[in-house]
């Protein structure tokens, strides 16, 4: 394996030029046909004179071109940055800035809001489809030979961080490579070999989806089964059409998945079930366990490119466990005294690995410390038998369907509404997405606020996943004698008058 994640590509296409690398219900594209259109699009975005570490947002569906377009950005020795596609034009101006891209690609489905966000910023677009990238010239310039140095940048991802608002996590080739490694190791057989074919329905701009399946499937030189859209019915019929072997998900596909009255012979064929980016609901595991099917749950960070543990590691699977820490990866459970724990007894989960991040963008502020230790904000336990299971968070983060939402962000949005005098925001439990953003409201003295202004307003300014789905008015917030809002007293005014879920 080279220094650059896009080796990775070629790699695949010297051992299996044949092999299906990815295929969709219309397109199917083999490894050497992909090495070539990665080496074409590397050299397309050499000649509009991108200089190397130069970043480009990618604003993709899961579609061949994200994965074309991903891969040949790291051959140009570039920095991809992707995107979350519901991302309003606010929000991408606002990564078009903060990152400094030079170049945004986006597709059909988003080429309104991208072509806002760029007249905002100045940004150059590009626009792809199925008839190709337009305004880039694809293959006349040959990609940069440099050898790359593995801790040079290769991705920055967007996450929620303590200050409220969005920051970009700084992940190197070493560390996505590194990542690629340890899972590598995991299941006896692997997890994922050359033979298997994946199923790639989580979006790509997702840590989850990007480095641990995409990468692994270039890693291994598998098949990836790309589907743009999750529908319960369609994703199995996707499954039993192409002979999906590994399935990796996250928790709301398998709450989805436990309604339809097919899914244990739709998964028939399935080797390997994988769950990740947030806990999967013990009665819906135990339900796949009843079918004779096992779900093996994973705990991971975008910081740390992404998997952390996994029950894999220990070929055990339980309901509400994480897992081992996969090979190479430390990880202790500390106090508020930075002092390890009493067995038994939950700590926050601080970690030590050759796949954590450098920091955020743009200084490095926030990274491991000087002996490469890092704080992740989730207190977990430890069994006995030295599984993992996470049992809260440090941090406010809200995780709705394994995005990371941070209430802060959102309380600055909804304060801006007309006629909201205060604001306050909080996960509660879903019984879909996991946790759901929820808004209590106090309204101006004479205003007429109401629950639906309120979504409407966030409509306009903020991702869906972002957005409160309940909205409560109320006519004052819990505070503390500190004057903060007590989240954990917010919980108390459930049943008040004016609540509405959109």
């Amino acid at each position: 394996m080279g220094a650059n994640l896009a080796d990775l590509v070629q790699n695949a296409a010297i051992r299996r030029p044949s092999g299906v690398a990815i295929v969709t219900r219309e397109r199917s594209i083999n490894w050497a046909e992909l090495d070539l259109l990665v080496h074409a699009l590397s050299g397309g975005l050499t000649a509009r004179r991108l200089s190397r570490s130069d970043r480009v947002v990618l604003m993709l569906g899961n579609t061949p071109e994200f994965v074309a377009s991903y891969f040949g950005i790291l051959r140009a020795g570039l920095v991809a940055v992707p995107i979350n596609t519901g991302y309003t034009a606010v929000e991408v101006a606002s990564v078009l800035r903060s990152s400094g891209a030079r170049l945004l690609i986006a597709d059909h489905d988003s080429v309104a809001v991208a072509q806002q966000a760029v007249r905002d910023t100045g940004t150059d677009l590009i626009v792809t489809g199925t008839d190709g990238w337009r305004h880039l010239t694809v293959g006349s310039t040959p990609p940069p030979q440099e050898p790359t140095d593995p801790e040079s940048l290769a991705v920055l991802m967007y996450t929620s961080g303590t200050s409220g608002r969005p920051r970009a996590a700084m992940l190197t080739h070493r560390a996505l490579i590194a990542n690629l490694r340890q899972l590598g190791w995991l299941g006896n057989p692997p997890a994922l070999t050359d033979d298997d074919v994946a199923l790639l329905v989580l979006p790509m701009f997702h840590i989850y989806a990007l480095n641990a399946l995409l990468g692994m499937v270039a890693f291994r030189g598998a098949t990836a089964v790309l589907s743009d859209r999750f529908d319960p019915a369609e994703t199995l019929e996707l499954i039993e059409i192409f002979d999906v072997t590994v399935v990796a998900g996250a928790p709301p596909m398998y709450v989805a998945w436990s309604d339809v009255p097919a899914v244990k012979q739709a998964l028939g064929g399935v080797r390997v079930l994988l769950s990740g980016a947030a806990p999967l609901p013990t009665p819906v595991f135990q339900q796949f366990s009843s079918m004779g099917l096992t779900v093996w749950e994973s705990y991971g960070m975008t910081e740390t490119s992404p998997a952390i543990t996994s029950s894999l590691v220990t070929g055990v699977a339980k309901p509400g466990c994480v897992g081992a820490p996969v090979p190479g990866m430390e990880v202790r459970l500390l106090d508020s005294d930075g002092n390890d724990v009493d067995e038994g007894d939950p700590g926050e989960v601080v970690v030590r690995g050759p796949n954590l991040f450098s920091g955020y963008w743009p200084d490095g502020d926030g990274g491991p410390d000087a002996d490469g230790w890092w704080q992740t904000g989730d207190v977990a336990v430890q069994d006995d038998a030295g599984d993992y299971y996470l049992v809260d968070r440090v941090k406010e983060l809200v995780i709705v369907s394994g995005f990371n939402v941070y209430p802060h962000e959102i309380e600055t949005v909804l304060a801006e509404a007309p006629g909201v005098a205060e604001v306050a925001v909080a996960g509660v439990d879903h019984p879909y997405t996991g946790e759901a953003v929820k808004a209590w409201v106090v309204p101006e003295p004479d205003s007429e606020v109401t629950p639906e202004g309120v979504i409407a307003f966030a409509s306009e300014r903020l991702a869906r996943f972002k957005r409160p789905t309940i909205v409560e008015i109320v006519d004052a917030l819990p505070h503390s004698v500190a004057g903060k809002v007590s989240k954990a007293a917010l919980r108390l005014l459930e049943g008040s008058a004016g609540s509405v879920s959109d």
